[in-house]
């Protein structure tokens, strides 16, 4: 957001200060929208700000934001394995919620047919089928392209 001598800038649009001088509550700013712009969500604390007419042309360019970036989350690919809800059992016998989570493991694989190794995130059970039936063989079974990675 940059500041100008006549007033704010907010994403494309031109806002102009008003004297408050006059007004009885002293210390309330209104603005002036000049846009023909109908509403405009304010990035800064989520409201909406009106310019009283309703038109249904927008001349402004939409707001892009960037892309979600995917989550690392606890599941193998391979095998589907995932955290287990269990219970944590004390001496008196009360019972605490806890999670017991798959035994994760960043691997170097080498991967025949790419003539290359490919770096993943797998269990230990996923790790000892790849070694048994080939690491082909075990992701055209999850349906995984090892192209990508």
């Amino acid at each position: 957001m940059a500041t100008a001598a006549s007033g704010l800038m907010l994403t494309g649009l031109r806002f102009s200060k008003i004297d408050t001088s006059s007004s009885s509550t002293s210390g309330s700013l209104k603005l002036r929208v000049s846009s023909d712009l109908t509403f405009l969500t304010s990035q800064l604390s989520g409201i909406k700000l009106s310019t009283g007419e309703f038109s249904s042309t927008n001349s402004a360019t939409p707001i892009s934001y960037a892309p979600l970036k995917p989550v690392a989350r606890r599941i193998c690919p391979f095998t589907g394995k995932k955290a287990n809800r269990a219970n944590k059992v004390s001496f008196s016998n009360h019972k605490t919620k806890k999670l017991q989570f798959v035994n994760l493991q960043y691997k170097r694989v080498w991967w025949e047919a790419g003539n290359r190794y490919v770096k993943l995130r797998l269990s230990t059970k996923a790790l000892k089928t790849i070694e048994k039936n080939g690491l082909d063989a075990v992701a055209k079974k999850a349906g995984i392209d090892l192209r990508k990675e």
